[in-house]
């Protein structure tokens, strides 16, 4: 039985490979092998301008811009005592060594604007 379910693992993950289709694991920490990730936010700049998506971003909503994590993705990013739980809706950052960009709302539950770049867990919720 369970050399089975690890054929079909290994199925599952050649066929999304071969597809281009992120797998994502409910519940599975991205980032670097300590499980942590660079955020910076985006703001006015943008507001009113459509996302990747397609939705019009809105800087007062809960949502973040990620390079490969499917639209609609929710991620749990955490800094210290502090949550916020985010959906993808965007493309970027485009910036070496960041991994998400969070809307203005986002960053401030969890810091200050001020501090620009921020170290979190980010965990997939769904």
């Amino acid at each position: 039985m369970r050399m089975k379910q690890l054929q079909i693992a290994e199925w599952a993950v050649m066929v999304a490979l071969i597809a281009a289709i992120p797998l994502i694991v409910v519940g599975k920490v991205v980032g670097d092998r300590h499980g942590l990730a660079t955020a910076s936010w985006y703001g006015e700049k943008y507001r009113g301008k459509p996302t990747a998506s397609g939705e019009l971003f809105d800087p007062d909503k809960l949502t973040a811009a990620h390079r490969t994590l499917p639209f609609g993705t929710r991620v749990r990013c955490t800094l210290g005592p502090r949550f916020v739980i985010v959906t993808i809706t965007d493309r970027g950052p485009f910036v070496k060594g960041r991994s998400i960009d969070l809307s203005r709302k986002a960053f401030s539950q969890l810091a200050h604007t001020d501090a620009g770049l921020i170290r979190i867990k980010m965990e997939v919720l769904r």
